[in-house]
């Protein structure tokens, strides 16, 4: 008969075992084969597993949490999966470190860019170390190492632990999850923070029904924080939230003029003092002037991740800036851009794109051996015939917000100006 102490450590190893699975579905997707074979372990028959388990019983004073750990170091690894298509060296960047500490501040893009030429390949190259706390993401003061595998794929690896991991692994009767929230994120969060907070796609639908400022109390023209307003159709208690936005330019998609939504620009929150109709609000954390007209909406967007998979898009895209967030047509590194491609075409949060300046339209003014300018009266450069440039790569974008027909990226990248109309694709 099995012991009880027996059956709670396997039970405890089992729940760990799936905790582990579970979490590997989030961040950093890894090739079990290439992980198995960096480890050279192979699967081991469940009797001699049985046998091992039954001769490792944990300690009577264990705790629950490290009779489990205990438990799972005699589980036998699951099978290999199918072997995957090597990766070529020639991915790596020509000055990738041979390891490389992590330090505060660096993100998951910049990290990879130090060591592969394409960043977006990170997940064929990031090999998780399953004795690792968390191995899916990567803390300030870790140790990475670069090795080849077995079949000459580069691989990248945690090779020793920093004490920001460790510290976040704590032991307790009760197993529960540890705080993930200093490890290092995909790109600056800085960078999109403000445009994540609020809602900033608008539909018709929204601008015709929403409630909207109506007038502002002492005669004030424009409002800011501290300034009461008045809002017309709002129907909500007392202290209720609602993000204030001025309506800006449609979207419509280039390829049909088919209307996506209008911008939607965040200028302040209300906060309802007084139900009614008008009710009265007062304006806090201010980033913009509110002016007469401006819609109250509330935040019910899912929230966006800031920790992505780096990965091209599965299907095969191409599209266009369709704006430029800030109220320019151009953009460097860092801008937030919307594209005209989303869900319905493919793309999810993650995906990284090219982006290609779009190539200028010339007429061809010596075709035929001759200038047409010196041709004679009469024969002007406008019947020149027209000759479109080639596109050429401008800049990288990592897409961090989908909706069905329109998505908006970070530039992460930028060797020239970003426009309006610049193309988007596959990298």
């Amino acid at each position: 008969m099995v012991s009880n102490q027996l059956l709670g450590a396997r039970l405890g190893a089992g729940l760990l075992a799936l905790s582990q699975a579970l979490a590997g579905c989030g961040h950093f997707p890894f090739r079990h084969s290439d992980s198995a074979a960096a480890q050279g372990a192979a699967a081991a028959p469940a009797a001699s597993t049985s046998t091992e388990a039954a001769e490792t019983a944990p300690a009577a004073d264990m705790t629950a949490t490290e009779a489990a750990i205990a438990g799972a170091e005699t589980q036998a690894p699951a099978p290999a999966a199918a072997p995957a298509e090597p990766v070529p060296a020639s991915v790596l960047n020509p000055s990738a470190p041979k390891s490389y500490v992590v330090k505060k501040g660096d993100t998951l893009w910049g990290i990879a860019t130090m060591f592969l030429k394409d960043p977006w390949l990170w997940p064929e190259v990031w090999i998780i170390n399953p004795h690792i706390p968390n191995p899916h993401l990567i803390y300030p003061g870790d140790t990475l190492a670069l090795a080849f595998g077995a079949n000459g794929s580069p691989q990248v690896t945690v090779a020793q632990a920093g004490a920001a991991r460790l510290d976040s692994v704590k032991l307790d009767p009760r197993l529960r999850s540890s705080a993930l929230d200093q490890a290092i994120p995909t790109i600056p969060y800085s960078a999109i923070q403000a445009f994540l907070a609020h809602p900033r796609l608008l539909t018709r639908d929204q601008i015709n029904t929403a409630p909207y400022v109506l007038a502002f109390r002492d005669s004030h023209q424009v409002g800011g924080s501290g300034i009461e307003v008045y809002i017309a159709n709002l129907s909500a208690e007392q202290n209720s939230r609602y993000a204030v936005m001025h309506v800006g330019d449609e979207l419509r998609d280039p390829d049909d003029n088919a209307l996506l939504g209008y911008e939607g620009i965040y200028t302040a929150t209300a906060l309802v003092e007084r139900p009614g109709n008008p009710a009265k609000a007062l304006l806090t954390d201010s980033a913009l002037e509110t002016v007469a007209g401006d819609r109250l909406v509330t935040a019910t967007e899912e929230a966006t991740p800031v920790n992505f998979t780096l990965r091209a898009p599965a299907s095969d895209i191409r599209g266009h800036i369709i704006a430029v967030m800030g109220g320019t047509d151009h953009v460097g590194q860092f801008g937030v851009v919307a594209i005209n491609r989303g869900r319905g075409h493919g793309l999810v949060a993650g995906n990284v794109l090219a982006v290609d300046g779009t190539g200028d339209t010339v007429r061809d003014l010596y075709r035929g051996g001759r200038s047409i300018s010196t041709m004679g009266a009469g024969i002007g450069t406008s019947f020149a015939p027209k000759v479109k440039l080639p596109d050429e790569r401008t800049g990288t974008a990592l897409v961090f917000r989908v909706y069905d027909r329109m998505s908006y990226a970070l530039i992460l990248g930028a060797s020239d100006n970003i426009h309006v109309g610049d193309v988007v694709r596959n990298p």
